[in-house]
């Protein structure tokens, strides 16, 4: 596992990625005033196609285009008007972080959209998914691993005391695993892909970030074994869908060293309880595996559920902020 530079037993609190609005520099303000030991590049998808969590990643690819049509993301042969709408807010956003991470030296979190969520969401010029077609996922995980090498170095640059730390989302991976990504028909569904094909593709991606990645996903049934052996140094998930038929695979990721970006805060508008409880199951479930309380700290990353782009503005900071006292808390009191 690639060291993300925390220190043993420090307790650390990030944001998943997206934010309610539309304004770049408001939410590089709130994410980097919350998270002063590990912020993250925010993605605002209320401003339209292309600040979208796939359209911002078509936006890094190379030599490969899309535009939007009605059903979603469709291949293009040259970039086009929302292409460039898409590069032209990742600027923005990046702009943003750079102004408010002057001088910052540590753990920061860039997010792009995985392989296989990516095959699944972008349509080739006959509707269909990517996905359907062996030789297309190759070529998109390929462009992907370009793209995300300039992107990367790019961050590197603007934040040169930063380490890097890259989040693949892969919301649609259980899915793609299990053959359920409907067709564009709606009356059939993609064949499962092999397993190993998989996680090379997850594993050249993972390697070419030369860094710390992350696997978002906060559907059930994360593979969370499969992810480990592609190489992720963290998993990202909703800790409320963990279901006891995952908590083998998460003691023996705790135990491998993997980190685990426990999703125990709300992402959309509600009551947040205490800190102390927001983190009450982890400790539970701690507890059950035979883990040691004193690992909790170093072994966890506490964040929201999923994304904030459905929240009020309000409730994402108060859900980020809580985010960090929960933390603090665990570190303070691990049983």
């Amino acid at each position: 596992m690639s060291d993300i530079g925390w220190d043993s037993g420090q307790a650390l609190a990030t944001g998943v990625g997206s934010m309610p609005g539309g304004d770049a520099r408001e939410a590089a303000r709130t994410v980097t005033g919350t998270f002063e030991d590990f912020p993250y590049l925010p993605e605002l998808p209320a401003r339209g196609p292309g600040a979208d969590m796939i359209g911002r990643t078509i936006g890094l690819l190379v030599e490969m285009y899309a535009h939007v049509e009605p059903s979603g993301w469709r291949v293009s042969d040259r970039p086009g008007r929302d292409t460039r709408r898409a590069r032209s807010w990742l600027g923005e956003d990046l702009d943003a972080l750079e102004e408010f991470t002057q001088g910052y030296e540590g753990p920061l979190k860039v997010q792009a959209v995985g392989p296989w969520t990516l095959a699944a969401a972008l349509e080739l010029r006959n509707g269909q998914a990517a996905l359907g077609d062996q030789g297309a996922c190759r070529d998109l995980a390929g462009s992907l691993v370009e793209g995300l090498v300039a992107h990367l170095a790019e961050v590197r640059r603007r934040v040169p005391g930063a380490q890097v730390v890259l989040q693949l989302d892969e919301p649609s991976l259980t899915a793609v695993l299990r053959g359920q990504i409907r067709t564009a028909s709606g009356y059939r569904t993609h064949r499962a892909v092999d397993r190993q094909l998989v996680e090379s593709a997850l594993r050249d991606v993972m390697d070419a970030a030369d860094g710390p990645v992350v696997v978002h996903s906060c559907a059930p049934d994360v593979p969370f074994a499969l992810l480990r052996r592609a190489g992720a140094a963290g998993v990202s998930f909703d800790f409320g869908l963990l279901t006891e038929r995952d908590e083998e695979a998460v003691g023996e990721a705790v135990e491998g060293g993997t980190k685990l970006f426990a999703g125990v805060v709300a992402s959309t508008d509600g009551p947040l309880s205490d800190p102390a409880g927001s983190v009450m199951g982890v400790r539970t479930l701690w507890r059950r595996l035979g883990l040691n309380p004193g690992t909790l700290a170093e072994s966890l990353v506490v964040t929201p559920s999923c994304g904030l782009a459905g929240a009020s503005p309000a409730y994402a900071r108060a859900a980020l902020a809580h985010c960090v006292r929960a933390a603090r808390s665990l570190a303070d009191n691990p049983e």
